[in-house]
């Protein structure tokens, strides 16, 4: 027959009482006759003080059992069903539990020491349970937004009383929200795949300046249809040594972000030069711009700090360029103010 859990605990702690108290009894008994041995007394008086001895025997190791398992109790049995109390939570989904400290921060018991390093586990896996439940969330809502305008213009192109040009309208905004839902799921797998493998660089070295300049021709149909002045300012014969392919997802999403956030007749501006041991490429616009405190969240996955401009990205393009910029070992920072546009600075290493 199979023991329940609490059965077999107290069990256990029978044992463990009978253990120690089966120990203390020896102790105590080898004290008293080394005692006794130096001692001048008849045997009559040992046969008569014998019951009265062994009595004494069992009552001192029943006090110091008592004693040390009301210690253990409080020094250990305690903090060890707090501490199980919180890994139960914890296993439950609860990854707002916390222990508090049983002597106080500056406490050097082991306990104290255990309980510090579970609090800031738990505090880790909060964080990560947040940044996960979060990017569920919005990508559920980054995807269900395309597929409900090409549900809803695909109802519409079902009804027979519609002129061709209606057709031609809906087939085009259904297009549209295909291209948006094709390039979330790119970023979504391109980010997943930099953020959770480990990335081999294929460095090489190439013309800086020419794959700027062919990132801005493939943008030329974006550029004549806002009408945006573009200014360039590309320094020839800047030979860098790095990962072409990746560093082209950077140029292409910060011009895109500069296009897509710039009104139309706006200006974007893209400059490269030496400096030093470095190439800094700048990427500005006359954008919307953003206020510090957005500016300071830009590189988050999904952050968009203006909703009225949510419509226009996704809020993976910058996440995507601050890891790729990370794997490279290359920086960027961007200056804006609200009004007037934003500048993206990237330096890389000659």
């Amino acid at each position: 027959m199979k023991l329940s859990r609490t059965a077999r605990r107290r069990l256990f702690t029978l044992a463990r009482y009978m253990i120690f108290f089966t120990a203390s009894a020896f102790i105590v008994t080898c004290c008293i006759l080394l005692f006794l041995r130096y001692m001048e007394l008849d045997e009559e008086t040992v046969r008569r003080n014998a019951p009265a001895t062994f009595f004494n025997i069992i009552f001192l190791s029943l006090i110091f059992t008592a004693i040390y398992e009301i210690y253990r109790k409080f020094t250990v049995e305690r903090p060890v069903k707090r501490i199980l109390k919180a890994a139960e939570q914890i296993t439950a989904g609860d990854f707002s539990v916390r222990i508090e400290p049983l002597y106080g921060d500056d406490s050097i018991n082991e306990f104290d020491t255990i309980i510090a390093g579970f609090n800031k586990m738990a505090e880790e896996l909060s964080g990560i349970e947040t940044l996960r439940t979060d990017f569920i969330a919005n990508v559920s809502h980054e995807l269900k937004t395309p597929l409900a305008v090409m549900q809803n213009y695909g109802m519409l192109l079902q009804l027979p009383e519609l002129s061709d040009e209606q057709r031609m309208e809906y087939a085009k905004a259904i297009t549209n929200a295909s291209r948006r839902l094709a390039e979330l799921i790119t970023n979504i797998l391109r980010l997943n795949k930099l953020e959770n493998q480990q990335i081999f660089l294929f460095s090489e070295k190439y013309d800086l300046g020419e794959q700027l300049i062919e990132c801005l021709l493939s943008f030329e149909n974006e550029l004549d249809k806002k009408e945006l002045e573009l200014r360039t300012d590309i320094e020839n014969g800047i030979i860098i040594n790095a990962d072409p392919e990746l560093l082209s997802l950077v140029w292409n999403n910060l011009l895109s972000n500069a296009i897509k956030f710039t009104p139309e007749k706006g200006t974007i501006s893209v400059s490269l030069r030496q400096d030093g041991k470095y190439a800094l490429v700048h990427v500005q616009d006359t954008g919307c711009g953003m206020s510090p405190e957005v500016g300071a969240h830009i590189f988050e996955k999904f952050y968009q700090g203006d909703t009225s401009h949510a419509s226009k990205g996704n809020g993976l393009g910058l996440a995507l360029v601050k890891r790729v910029i990370d794997i490279t070992r290359s920086e960027i920072s961007v200056e804006s103010e609200p009004g007037k546009g934003s500048i993206f600075c990237v330096k890389i290493q000659l």
